[in-house]
């Protein structure tokens, strides 16, 4: 019998990519793309990706874009320009191998002759699937007979300073891999044949694991996994720091069917609250652990951005840029005022954030933070940045104490489900108070709702909603300390 030929179906970069991640994961973004789930992530990521590149190629203000309206077009531009002896650079060069389309985001040809080809990424240093995607440029490129000296990841310069504004010089750093790559190259063309042999069958077989979110979250991940057969209610995947993976690899997958002498004391808290339906709560032991904070009290929280790309003087590339912070200010006795600080207009908000907090922070206050060690990096970051006010910002980093222990040594609910986030917790301890009906409800939120607020073309209406939604947001922040302290230490509740 005569096999049937197999479809040579079209590929690229991103489906070798998607390939190696797992084969049935390009299988359904082939045939069954209907089936991916929404990525939540995806449209934030490209923003980057698309403004990291057009820095990328604004450094090169002589190169030459290859911007057509269809891909045949584009492989002939660049064969042009590469046979007419273009000085170069040449963005999105495009080039084609055995039915595998590639474009490489900068290609440059060297004064000793030949040409470096750079993939732009956005991170601060080289991932090990870059390497995978890089090797597939340069197989492609080298048969279509481009003489190739250098390929690189050029990723972002995390030591760049925005000295000048618009002034990117320096803000990338490349890594020549080329003599690193050669035996995934050579193994490109059977990969690719693999990859074509998987297409044209029928879906493929492939238990979930690691593979399902890394090096990304697999869109097709709510698919493989709805026939799978419900797992225990309580799985020991719930004790915290990987505690559940030294059971698993025994065989063990229901928390409940361990016993506390099989565990550590914060694991065995966790399951004899979860197995009895009590709370762990130990409210002098909580005490004791509040007991040297001082008056006044502030109950503070930051929102951050953290740009790619540097936007104001004197930051860095992923800085986080405090633009709120709300504060629940307590004195002694109980006496509450609310102060809070937002700046959505795009302007760099440092200065006056820097500025707010030493308005409304009385000296000698105890400021208390929810894993402090972000919020005193953000105060140690404005006391660098600004030196008349640094003695104020330093002393206030150091006042921070850290919540987060407390409530981790002295309080575990099961509907925690191993996590003590405030946004955890704080459900647990008040009924009602949760996050659950804001608009923005966490930190990913906030920085999509900042950068759309942010953008100038943001209409005015939208941006006061916004900006009445991140109010709403950090102040819930602030006051779901509050609660969560009293009801730690055994006191009354507020709402």
């Amino acid at each position: 019998m005569t096999q049937a030929p197999i479809r040579r179906f079209g590929l690229s970069k991103s489906k070798i990519a998607a390939f190696e991640q797992c084969p049935k994961r390009l299988w359904l973004a082939t045939h069954r793309p209907e089936l991916a789930e929404p990525d939540a992530g995806a449209e934030a990521r490209f923003a980057t990706g698309n403004a990291v590149g057009e820095i990328a190629c604004a450094l090169h203000p002589g190169g030459f874009m290859v911007d057509t309206p269809t891909l045949s077009a584009a492989l002939a531009i660049t064969a042009s320009l590469i046979a007419g002896g273009h000085p170069g650079p040449i963005f999105e060069a495009t080039f084609e191998h055995d039915g595998v389309l590639v474009r490489v985001d900068v290609l440059e040809r060297l004064p000793e002759g030949g040409w470096a080809a750079a993939e732009v990424k956005s991170s601060t240093s080289v991932k090990d699937y870059h390497r995978g995607d890089l090797a597939t440029q340069v197989w492609v490129m080298r048969a279509a007979g481009v003489a190739l000296r250098r390929a690189s990841i050029r990723h972002i310069n995390k030591d760049f300073v925005l000295a000048r504004e618009g002034d990117y010089r320096g803000l990338f750093t490349d890594a020549d891999l080329i003599g690193e790559l050669e035996g995934i190259i050579a193994a490109r063309p059977a990969l690719v044949a693999e990859a074509r042999a998987v297409l044209s069958g029928d879906e493929p077989e492939r238990a979930m694991g690691d593979h399902c979110t890394t090096p990304f979250p697999c869109e097709f991940a709510a698919y493989c996994s709805r026939n799978l057969p419900q797992g225990p209610q309580w799985p020991v995947t719930i004790l915290p720091n990987g505690g559940g993976k030294r059971w698993l690899a025994r065989g063990v997958e229901d928390l409940l069917d361990l016993t506390e002498e099989d565990l550590g004391d914060r694991h065995a808290r966790i399951l004899a609250a979860t197995r009895d339906g009590a709370p762990f709560h130990d409210a002098e032991g909580a005490r004791r652990a509040m007991a040297d904070w001082g008056w006044p009290r502030a109950w503070l929280d930051f929102e951050t951005v953290a740009p790619a790309i540097p936007r104001w003087i004197g930051t860095r590339p992923y800085q986080q840029i405090p633009f709120q912070f709300s504060l629940h200010l307590e004195r002694r006795g109980g006496r509450m005022t609310h102060h809070a600080f937002l700046s959505c207009d795009g302007s760099d908000p440092r200065r006056a954030c820097a500025e707010a907090l030493v308005a409304h922070i009385p000296e000698g206050a105890t400021i208390i933070a929810y894993n402090a060690a972000f919020e005193r990096s953000v105060l140690r970051d404005l006391a660098g940045a600004f030196p008349d006010l640094a003695p104020r910002l330093e002393a206030m980093a150091a006042a921070t104490v850290d919540l987060l222990p407390v409530a981790r040594n002295h309080w575990y609910h099961r509907d925690q489900r191993g996590s003590w986030s405030i946004k955890a917790v704080l459900p647990t301890i008040a009924a009602g108070l949760d996050y659950g009906a804001l608009e923005v409800k966490d930190g990913g939120d906030a920085q999509a709702a900042w950068f759309e607020a942010a953008d100038p073309a943001c209409p005015p209406a939208r941006r006061a909603a916004l900006e009445e939604a991140l109010k709403a947001y950090c102040a819930r922040d602030t006051w779901a300390m509050v609660v969560v302290a009293r009801a730690l230490a055994g006191e009354a509740m507020g709402s």
